[in-house]
Formats: C-alpha cells, sequence, structure tokens
C-alpha cells in the first residue's frame, strides 16, 4: 500500500508545495491583469484582452513519487514470507487448545520487576507482561509483523519509520496505547534504563508524536535498514503507570503491562506466577495465533543446579534444558523415562551458535598483551575434554558465529578481503595468509609444540619461569588470576584447565559464587576470568556495538566484558550495521570474526549445535520447527496426557 507525506514536515513535500504554489500564483496574477483596467484607461466593451500564457514552471518526477511505503510488516533484507492478511504463522498450531499450567523454573533468585534497568535480578518471564510495536516470524531470518503498531511507513533510505498503532491496543487495565506511551518507552529506556539501551538506539535520532496513535522515529544520517527492526522491537509500558516513579530503583509493585500475559503473584525471590489476560486485546491477532496457550505460567527458584534437576524428576516442574553432557547421558536413566511419562530429545539446529569462551578481562594490565593471551589458549585442552567428559558430544569453537555460514574459513577473499585491506597496517600479518587455529593436543607432538609456542610467547611478553612459578621479568610478580563461575559442574573442567595452566608456572584459582553475585560482578566488570556465551542470531546487527565496540568497553552492563577496544573491530561493526544486502552482510560478520579470533580475547570453549530437551509428556506441540528453533509458547496441555499423569491441570 502506498501513502504520501502526513505532515508538513516530510522530506518533498516543500518542494512540491512550492511548485504548485507559484502555478497556481502565476496565473491568478495573469487573469487580474487581463481583467482590471491600467491606470488612466478605461477598457472598451468590444475590445479584446491580451491574454499571455502563463510561464512554465517545471516539476521533478520524484516530487510526485510517492514518499513513503506502507506495509504490515518490514524485512531486513528480501521480501515478506507472510501477506497483509495472512491467518497464522506456518509453524504453530492454530486450534491448539487453552488452558493447563506450565510449571518452570529458574537458578536466580529474583529481585525486582523491573527487567529494564541495570540495578538487581529481574523476575524469570517478566517479558512476558509487555508487548512491542511489531514481532519477529520464527521461520525468516529477520521480519517483523505488525502487533501494538498494526502497520509501519518506512521511505525508500529508512531514514525515518512512521507506526500507525492498531486502535484497538490496550494495556492490561484497560487504558488505551497511545503514541504518547510509545514514545515514553523509547525514552525512559534511553535515560533510565540499563546502558545497553543507549548503545542500541545509538543510530536513532527522537521520536515524535504526530497524533494520537501516529508515532515517527527520526534516525541519524547513514545506512539505517536495521534502526526501524530495533524501534520495532521495543517493549511498550504505559506512562502513567511510571509517572512519580524512579524507573532506575529495583521495584516489587507489580507493573501494568502491555502482553497476553500480567503478573497474578510473587513470592519475592523464590516464585513468580503470571496468568493469561482473558482480556487481551491481540489474543486473535494471525501473529499469536496457536500461542500463548497456558492459562498459568509459573516459574519457582532453585539455587543449586543437581536440586534444580532433581526437582525435574521429581515433577515440580515440567520441562527443562540439559546443558550438561555427563548428566544427559547418565542422569535420566529412570522408570519415567522408561516408562515415556519424561521425553527426552535433543533438537539440532542450524542458527549460528555464537561464542562460549573464557573471557579475560583485557583491562587488566596482565592480560594486556596479545601474545600472553595467545599463550593462555594452551591451557584448554579440548580433545581430552571431550573425549574423557563429554562423551564425545561436542564440537570446538572456532568461530564467533560458529554453526553457520557468517563464520570466517580459511582465509580472507573477495568481498571481506576488501572490508580488512584498508587495515592491513594494523592487524596481524598471519591474518591474510593463514587460516585461524586454536591447539590441537592430539596432533603428532602437539602437546609439547602448544607448550613450546606458549612458552615463547610469555618469555616474548615479559614473562619467565624461575622455580616452576611464571613471573614478571622486571617485578618478579607471579602470574595468578581468579576464575570464577556459577555452576558446579564447571568446576570440573575447570580443574583440568588448571593443571595444564601449571605446566606454563601460570597459577589459576578457582572460585564458585551463586549467579546474582556473579551477574553483579561481570556486569561490573570486576572479575579477571570466567565464562560467558554470546549468543547470536541469524543477521547480525547493532547488538554487536553492545559486545565488542570500543564504547561498551567502558560501559557497565554492556556484553563487552573482554574490554576489546580496538578501532579495526569498530569499522567492522559498521560494516554491519551498514550492509544493504545479505551477501554484504556474510562479508562483514566474516570481516569481524576474524578480526575478533587473531585478537585472542577470549579462550573458546564448546558448542553443541542444537538444545537437549526433557519434559514430562504432558504438551502437544507443532509438527514444524522453524529457523530460529523451538519455543514453549506454541506447545500447550493435552488434556488426555495431563489426566494421565495428573499434571498441568489447574
Amino acid at each position: 500500500m502506498i501513502s504520501y507525506a502526513a505532515s508538513m514536515k516530510m522530506p518533498g513535500r516543500g518542494r512540491l508545495g512550492t511548485a504548485m504554489t507559484s502555478i497556481l500564483f502565476a496565473s491568478a496574477f495573469t487573469l487580474l491583469a487581463a481583467v482590471l483596467p491600467s491606470a488612466g484607461i478605461h477598457a472598451q466593451e468590444d475590445s479584446k484582452p491580451n491574454i499571455n500564457p502563463a510561464p512554465t514552471v517545471a516539476v521533478d518526477e520524484t516530487d510526485l513519487a510517492p514518499l513513503t511505503t506502507r506495509s504490515h510488516g518490514i524485512s531486513l533484507y528480501g521480501d515478506l514470507k507472510y501477506g497483509p492478511d495472512f491467518h497464522h504463522f506456518d509453524y504453530v498450531n492454530p486450534d491448539a487448545p487453552k488452558g493447563g499450567k506450565l510449571l518452570q523454573s529458574s537458578i536466580v533468585a529474583f529481585d525486582t520487576l523491573n527487567p529494564f534497568t541495570l540495578k538487581g535480578n529481574a523476575a524469570a518471564g517478566i517479558g512476558l507482561i509487555y508487548d512491542s510495536l511489531m514481532v519477529s516470524s520464527a521461520d525468516e531470518p529477520s521480519s517483523m509483523y505488525g502487533l501494538i503498531a498494526r502497520e509501519i511507513e518506512l521511505p525508500q533510505d529508512r531514514s525515518f519509520a512512521i507506526f500507525h498503532l492498531d486502535p484497538r491496543a490496550k494495556f492490561q487495565d484497560g487504558s488505551d496505547i497511545t503514541a504518547e506511551d510509545v514514545k515514553f518507552s523509547y525514552e525512559i529506556l534511553l535515560e533510565k534504563g540499563s546502558p545497553v539501551y543507549r548503545q542500541v538506539f545509538s543510530q536513532i535520532e527522537g521520536a515524535e508524536i504526530i497524533d494520537e496513535l501516529t508515532v515517527k522515529f527520526t534516525f541519524k544520517p547513514g545506512n539505517n535498514r536495521e534502526t526501524p527492526l530495533t524501534v520495532a522491537g521495543i517493549s511498550i509500558m504505559p506512562k502513567k503507570f511510571w509517572d512519580g516513579k524512579d524507573f532506575a530503583k529495583t521495584t516489587f509493585e507489580i507493573p501494568v503491562g502491555s502482553g497476553a500475559y500480567k503478573v497474578a503473584s510473587i513470592e519475592a525471590g523464590r516464585r513468580i506466577t503470571y496468568e493469561r489476560d482473558p482480556n487481551y486485546w491481540a489474543a486473535n491477532l494471525p501473529v499469536n495465533r496457536g500461542q500463548n496457550n497456558f492459562d498459568t505460567i509459573q516459574y519457582d527458584t532453585y539455587l543449586d543446579p543437581e536440586v534444580q534437576r532433581q526437582a525435574f524428576l521429581a515433577g515440580e516442574y515440567m520441562i527443562r534444558s540439559e546443558h550438561s553432557s555427563r548428566d544427559w547421558n547418565t542422569a535420566y536413566n529412570t522408570p519415567a523415562v522408561e516408562r515415556g511419562d519424561i521425553q527426552k530429545e535433543f533438537m539440532p539446529d542450524n542458527l549460528p551458535v555464537g561464542m562460549q569462551a573464557y573471557v579475560m578481562n583485557n583491562r587488566l594490565p596482565i592480560f594486556s598483551d596479545q601474545r600472553v593471551r595467545r599463550a593462555l589458549q594452551y591451557g584448554f585442552d579440548f580433545q581430552w575434554l571431550n573425549r574423557a567428559m563429554f562423551y564425545g558430544a561436542y564440537s570446538r569453537t572456532d568461530s564467533f558465529f560458529v554453526n553457520s555460514e557468517l563464520a570466517a574459513t580459511g582465509i580472507p577473499t573477495g568481498d571481506e578481503l576488501a572490508l580488512l585491506e584498508p587495515y592491513r597496517d594494523q592487524l596481524p600479518a598471519r591474518l591474510f595468509t593463514e587460516p585461524y587455529t586454536l591447539p590441537d593436543f592430539d596432533a603428532p607432538n602437539g602437546r609439547r609444540e602448544a607448550l613450546r609456542e606458549a612458552m615463547t610467547l610469555l618469555n616474548e611478553a615479559g614473562w619467565e619461569v624461575r622455580d616452576k612459578v611464571l613471573v614478571n621479568k622486571e617485578t618478579g610478580q607471579p602470574f595468578r588470576f581468579e576464575l570464577i563461575i556459577r555452576q558446579p559442574g564447571l568446576e570440573k573442567i575447570a580443574l583440568v584447565v588448571k593443571s595444564r595452566l601449571k605446566q606454563l608456572g601460570v597459577e589459576m584459582d578457582i572460585r564458585l559464587i551463586d549467579t546474582g553475585q556473579w551477574v553483579n560482578r561481570i556486569q561490573a566488570f570486576d572479575f579477571e576470568v570466567t565464562t560467558f556465551w554470546w549468543q547470536q542470531s541469524l543477521t547480525p546487527g547493532n547488538e554487536q556495538r553492545v559486545f565488542w565496540s570500543s564504547e561498551a568497553a567502558d560501559q557497565p552492563g554492556s556484553r563487552n566484558f573482554a574490554g576489546i577496544k580496538n578501532p579495526v573491530v569498530d569499522a567492522m561493526i559498521e560494516n554491519i550495521t551498514s550492509a544493504n544486502s545479505w551477501e554484504e552482510l556474510v562479508a562483514a560478520t566474516r570481516a569481524l570474526d576474524r578480526v575478533l579470533l587473531w585478537g585472542d580475547y577470549v579462550i573458546p570453549q564448546y558448542y553443541l549445535g542444537g538444545d537437549r530437551m526433557v519434559w514430562w509428556n504432558i504438551f502437544g506441540r507443532p509438527d514444524e520447527v522453524p529457523l530460529q528453533g523451538m519455543s514453549v509458547m506454541r506447545w500447550w496441555i493435552d488434556p488426555d496426557k495431563a489426566a494421565k499423569l495428573q499434571m498441568g491441570m489447574n
């Protein structure tokens, strides 16, 4: 559908208006000159007026072209899969029965119901209470369709976006969702939310209200293909609820949301229960059909992972993702699994896994030298760990975008090389001539060669071994650091790393802390080494700034835990965010991946390429698993199965 500019401020309107005014003014002037008498001379009745034709005013055809395109959806690249009259997404069951109770678990004791700020640990599932302007399709790489916003209006250059709200849209208290609420949500997140929002919204110039149901976001100069999708994903909050409240503080006051579920009850730190809003205005929109099928969703907190697992086996909650290969192979040999009461399935995917790694805090002098960071790669003996502890289940992570075509391979060529070439003098020469590799301890003399290389690098960086201890040549300070972890199962792996590093004279202390303390420390960059998993999407974009940019390195709450400050990384991120096609995005992402790898900012670990899922057999689920993976919010309680096991019924 095509629309024209809706306000005098829109590009193109001024030029067209001026042209039309000139035409009208010239015509009127000519007419007046023909019919009015000259000074002191009276026109005769039979005289013929001398009429001169109005001057021709050229009008550029572009001035007459539609200024914006108005649509029910938006895609980063390419066409939308679903048309304006689609009934439901292909990967849901539109006739799924509604009802029942979904019990889930959390490992974090929550102390706030505000998930948008840096302070506190938000309750699990709190995002269920909020809707966004548009919602993503799970079977497309990056497409969104109208929810609170019925339509989006864009110019060809995507320099701004106008969202037309659905007049039926309401908050959970029954009040209307207006453009003022949308503008407020953006501005409060920018001003009082987590610092991450300032980075994610960095390309947004501002928001203005056109009318009660129309809001316009203007973007900064540059390529803004992704920025409209960023805006479309903002969680919408009611302005009147937050008036007079400090948004930046933790709170247990139950917020008014805009989504399908609302908070029913809480037990601070222990339990939170959500109930499906019976008056939810968007329940039958195409983007929601077949989803949000549970009447009640409850999260119980278990601070110990083993207690959490045993609670599942006892039927205290209904579905879990198993992250331990040992427990996947040993902990579920139970009668309930044998009877089929518990279902157990590995669900593979082809999504970018991202980077799971030991993260070295590069802000600290001990890790500031790339040669030191490279030497510490020796400490992770993946081949031995995979055989001895992982049941051979994992593959080595060798890319920040592993398990996808976005991962850098071989040496740079073509478009990727063209992006890297201007920075050749700022990059390792080997980046252009050989693939990035990690130590292979299974190769002939692999362990010895890796140890020799690590010691050489450490010596070059100013470290040497004295009495079996690695010390700084100038100060005599021992090379010692602390690894903080939050899961007991990771301690056994860390002990293997500790023993390998001991051969270099490096001393690593291992400290197990609770999840809440761990979150607070890594957000404040108060650690030496920890573990983290940067998850990636099929279409990387603005979030890469939050992960790796120099600006994010000094911003508490960002995901640049490694403290990376590299102008070439910054440039590669800009290439990603300005990509105009899928081919450009792939080349730019591979270039970023390669630069990050050769910086040795982390010690890569391993990946699975799917999810290990276990659940009590009370669910129905769609046959199709879409491109972006499984979601329990598309499942439903099967009444017959639930009755048999006496679970899931209210």
